[in-house]
């Protein structure tokens, strides 16, 4: 967890990938790992040489139950590491997992300057569905939001 942590916090001082403007204590950390296992979602972390170099995971996309089957996802990528392809591995990872739990729908939100993880989501099959301007705020500028979307399972389970 606490590497986890050190990811979110790096994300938050020196990116727009978290739009929050404060950093997250390991207790939030810890709340938020409870959280996704009381929801029954996964929290996939990705390790080298026994180091944390990612993680990701996914909720339900929206509380009511008509959304049940749509899910939204977060991936990081330790700075250091990122364009050395865990990023596409971990989407890889969500989505088998969304697809054994009979997902049909996965969503992402991304800051629409965020090239590189544009990028990525494009490669693993994601097309844009909206484009929110100027919706957020960090680091004295505005964020649009752009949201991507991969069909997993077309129709009802």
């Amino acid at each position: 967890m606490p590497a986890i942590l050190d990811i979110v916090n790096h994300a938050i001082a020196t990116s727009t990938a978290i739009w929050s403007d404060e950093p997250v204590d390991l207790a939030s950390r810890h709340a938020w790992l409870e959280d996704r296992r009381a929801a029954g979602s996964p929290v996939l972390v990705a390790e080298d040489d026994g180091e944390v170099v990612g993680f990701g995971s996914y909720l339900q996309f929206r509380a009511w139950s008509g959304y049940r089957h749509a899910v939204e996802h977060s991936v990081y990528v330790r700075d250091d590491r990122r364009g050395s392809g865990v990023g596409s591995l971990l989407i890889g990872a969500l989505l088998a997992r969304a697809r054994a739990d009979g997902k049909q729908v996965m969503i992402g939100g991304i800051e629409g300057r965020n090239i590189a993880s544009l990028r990525l989501h494009r490669r693993a099959g994601f097309i844009e569905v909206g484009r929110m301007p100027g919706i957020g705020e960090k680091f004295g500028r505005k964020l649009d939001l752009v949201f991507v979307q991969k069909q997993i399972v077309y129709g009802a389970p």
